[in-house]
């Protein structure tokens, strides 16, 4: 065969644009209380205190003594976002990979992100009162980090407080806890033999390298954005009934812009908006 064939060889194109490995779903979203779609600019929760116990009756025939209900209110302020992407329209017949799709998927993966970012933003942050006064999340909620790494004490110290402040599984109306689970976090849980040492244990977490599903009482959720702060990361454990999150709208859209030489432009344009509600039914951790 003449060596010059060579120069008769072909190149096969992909018609495929593949995107990048991500975070696509909203994974936060379901685990939170959702107030549905919001008409405003912010949405308010509504909070009664807890009363003082029965008090004795002493008194026969004695005159009425009313107990005072404390209410309070917290507020959820909408947030709005927009990200638009172009495809020339002259570049269009130039490509076997239509592009249009790939962005379209790549817009609505960022658009759960963001969701994602701000219900954890608004469960470790300040909470807005309806005076406008913010509210952090109280000391007794935040497990320090202590110089060392997720531990299996701090998740023991986690569950503790939900249960001393009656937000756990056991209460009397039963609360869904979910934890955010990062990759240092998975690193941590899989190094420490005391998490690892049961059977059941062993099978879920070293064969498969999975920590996900529920276990500690807590559906653990993957998360890689928690918070850092000069390196002392902090992630964050819920109970679904304490943080409430609201859509005011959320449109994706493909349009040609006539303003634009017919280029065709995709969007994805949202508002959003989340608040704490009950300090007691979220717990801060940190580690390093």
């Amino acid at each position: 065969m003449p060596q010059s064939i060579t120069q008769a060889f072909v190149q096969q194109f992909d018609t495929s644009i593949r995107l990048q490995a991500q975070q696509r779903r909203a994974r936060f979203e379901p685990r939170v209380t959702d107030r549905g779609n919001i008409v405003g600019e912010s949405f308010t929760a509504n909070r009664l205190d807890v009363l003082a116990d029965t008090p004795e009756n002493t008194t026969r025939h004695g005159d009425t003594v009313w107990s005072d209900a404390n209410h309070t209110t917290r507020v959820a302020l909408m947030r709005d976002f927009y990200q638009a992407l172009p495809v020339d329209r002259a570049d269009e017949p130039k490509v076997l990979a239509n592009p249009s799709g790939s962005y379209m998927d790549s817009l609505n993966a960022a658009w759960n992100r963001r969701k994602d970012q701000i219900i954890f933003s608004a469960a470790i942050g300040n909470a807005q009162a309806k005076d406008g006064t913010l509210i952090a999340l109280p000391s007794n909620q935040i497990i320090l980090n202590g110089g060392t790494g997720f531990t299996k004490a701090k998740l023991i110290t986690a569950k503790k407080i939900f249960r001393s402040n009656e937000a756990d599984e056991q209460a009397d109306v039963p609360e869904e806890l979910s934890i955010a689970y990062t990759s240092d976090m998975l690193e941590d849980i899989l190094s420490d033999t005391t998490l690892t040492s049961a059977d059941f244990m062993a099978v879920k977490m070293l064969q498969s390298g999975d920590v996900s599903g529920k276990w500690m009482g807590f559906n653990w959720v993957p998360y890689e954005k928690v918070q850092n702060t000069a390196g002392v990361l902090r992630t964050m454990a819920w109970a679904k009934s304490s943080i409430h999150f609201g859509t005011g709208f959320f449109e994706g859209r493909a349009q040609r812009r006539g303003d634009k030489k017919d280029t065709l432009q995709l969007s994805a344009a949202g508002s959003v908006g989340a608040v704490r509600v009950w300090d007691y039914g979220v717990v801060a951790i940190d580690f390093v």
